[in-house]
Formats: structure tokens, sequence, C-alpha cells
């Protein structure tokens, strides 16, 4: 998947002036996006700020975290079976 040029922050202050009553075209001209990018930000990001945007960032990467540790697990627990069946 393609990396943004902007950082979630910087979404959430372009969407602020969005709320603010900047003209969707406006902003596209400014930051060098299409509008349909905006309209995508807008139903992705919606209501949120620069700090509810820092939350979910961490809730992500946390949530990533946890699942690379359960998938872990289970390879480990499935290697353990494997041995019980071989010797038993």
């Amino acid at each position: 998947m393609k990396r943004s040029r902007f950082s979630e922050e910087q979404i959430a202050g372009i969407l602020a002036e969005f709320r603010a009553g900047t003209n969707q075209s406006e902003l596209s001209r400014k930051y060098g996006v299409s509008t349909a990018t905006i309209s995508k930000w807008n139903s992705r990001f919606g209501d949120m700020q620069s700090s509810d945007v820092r939350k979910l960032k961490a809730l992500e990467d946390e949530n990533s975290k946890l699942k690379r540790i359960v998938a872990d697990q289970a390879v480990e627990i499935m290697a353990a079976k494997d041995v019980i069946r071989r010797f038993s």
C-alpha cells in the first residue's frame, strides 16, 4: 500500500480547515491532492482532532504487536502438539 506523504496529524489539520469552511477545491490546490482524496480522508478521520489521531495510531500499533504475539504463541502451541503426537 502506498504511504501517504501527509501524516495523520497533518491530515487532521487539513480536515479542520475543511470543517472551518474552506472549499475542497481550494484545499486540493493548496496541498496538491485531489478532492476525492480529501473526501476519503474526511470519511476515514471524520471529526477527529490531532490528539485523537495520535491515540488511534498508538492503538493500531499496539493492536498489531498483540496480533504478532498471538500468532507466535499459536505457532508454538502447534509445534508442541506436533511433538507430543510424535512421541506418544
